[in-house]
């Protein structure tokens, strides 16, 4: 349990910084896409789609814990 915390803060840090990264309009080199995805107001679909896969991801990995520690208990048994 003590790894899937430990994935699961880096996992949630990593996503912190990816989003503080995408505010920064230092790193844009053209302002052209975002305003072009901002005016058609498809931004929010990509991070729509970005967090179901994301969320989809984390939950199988969850899943995959779960199925691998119940055939470890099994085993032992």
């Amino acid at each position: 349990m003590h790894k899937l915390k430990t994935a699961g803060l880096i996992t949630v840090c990593c996503l912190v910084n990816i989003f503080v990264m995408a505010q920064d309009k230092n790193n844009i080199t053209t302002e052209e896409p975002t305003d072009f995805m901002h005016s058609n107001g498809k931004i929010y679909v990509v991070v729509a789609v970005a967090a179901i896969i994301i969320t989809g991801l984390f939950l199988y990995v969850l899943n995959l814990d779960r199925k691998i520690k119940r055939l470890e208990k099994e085993n032992k048994g």
